[in-house]
């Protein structure tokens, strides 16, 4: 039976065709299961004995690849994942177990404890950066060039399309320059397996194995603070500076005891990852503003005045950074809340 859908969907009737005809399943219930930044997309599959989870994957866009090598990476390493049952890689389909529809952000907005949720998370983060050597080895190394390169999102489509400003040479060297910057902090930490969105939209509430860890298939080689931003300095759920800086303390008395090679003291491991987390969130801004006016997904607007907040916090507290937070208090906040109202549509 198809899932609702108002327009005709040639990719979700052979969906159903290859899960209740190739696979036997029957006649099955599919409805969407989850929101996605690229073009996959999730549905859960009902009619078979348990609830399992279908993605779609347009081969010309998508490659699933990646999905099924970390995937059978992080499970080997004792960490709950999607186990993929099924899967038709020429035409971008997967089956996979289910972890459920619960995921930390709506748990935590439902009243959980973060003490708990976040002690799992780190947990299972640990697990996977003492342990996971050989996975990170198989993973395109998050070098100067990516970083660069991600970097660079915040110019072309948050600053000249989301606010309209002219990026010109001297902005572009200003960028160029935190940008080295940054990269060299993230160079200079311990290198290890970076999941690269472990935040509380892809961390599901399980009743045992907690969290279910899910959207990993871009993971790359690099520095250890990455998914520590990702987790403590969320998109989507902002925690007080006193909270994450307990937090951070409580990590890094645990990594080093599992061997991480941490140098420095904790106030360097706290500078690492406040640059660490500059580099993300500017990127973060260029990928938000990109899904508007690229691909015309406006659900990650309103994350916006979050993301820049953290931005405006990191370099505000770096005497290196003088220049750009001069920058972005003289050029950005200015112009951001009249750019948000037009894409808004207020």
């Amino acid at each position: 039976m198809p899932a609702d859908t108002a327009r005709p969907d040639p990719r979700l009737a052979l969906l159903e065709e290859w899960l209740e005809t190739e696979l036997g399943l029957g006649a099955v219930r599919i409805a969407p299961a989850s929101a996605d930044a690229s073009f996959r997309r999730y549905f859960r599959v009902h009619g078979a004995a348990r609830t399992l989870i279908a993605m779609d994957a347009p081969p010309e866009r998508e490659d699933l690849g990646p999905f099924i090598d970390v995937a059978h990476d992080l499970g080997e390493l004792g960490v709950t994942v999607p186990q993929v049952l099924e899967q038709d890689r020429a035409r971008g389909f997967l089956l996979l177990t289910d972890l459920g529809s619960t995921h930390y952000l709506a748990a935590l907005k439902a009243g959980a404890d973060p003490a708990a949720l976040y002690r799992d998370a780190t947990e299972a983060l640990l697990r996977i950066q003492s342990r996971g050597a050989a996975a990170a080895a198989r993973r395109p190394p998050y070098d100067a060039a990516a970083l660069d390169r991600e970097v660079q999102l915040f110019p072309e489509w948050f600053l000249a399309r989301h606010l309209g400003v002219t990026v010109g040479p001297d902005i572009r060297a200003l960028v160029a320059r935190a940008s080295a910057l940054l990269a060299a902090s993230a160079l200079e930490q311990p290198q290890v397996f970076v999941h690269r969105d472990y935040h509380s939209r892809n961390l599901m509430l399980l009743e045992a194995g907690n969290p279910g860890i899910i959207d990993f298939q871009d993971a790359v080689h690099g520095a250890l603070t990455y998914d520590l931003v990702s987790l403590f300095k969320d998109c989507y759920i902002v925690w007080p500076r006193a909270t994450v800086l307990g937090w951070l303390r409580e990590y890094r008395a645990r990594a080093l005891a599992a061997g991480l090679a941490i140098r420095g003291t904790e106030a360097d491991f706290v500078r690492a990852f406040d640059l660490m987390g500059l580099q993300r969130h500017l990127k973060v801004l260029g990928i938000f503003a990109r899904l508007w006016y690229r691909d015309a997904k406006s659900g990650y607007l309103g994350d916006l005045p979050t993301v820049l907040t953290y931005v405006l916090e990191a370099t505000g507290d770096c005497a290196e950074l003088a220049e750009v937070d001069a920058f972005l208090r003289a050029e950005v906040v200015p112009r951001f809340a009249s750019a948000q109202q037009r894409a808004l549509g207020g």
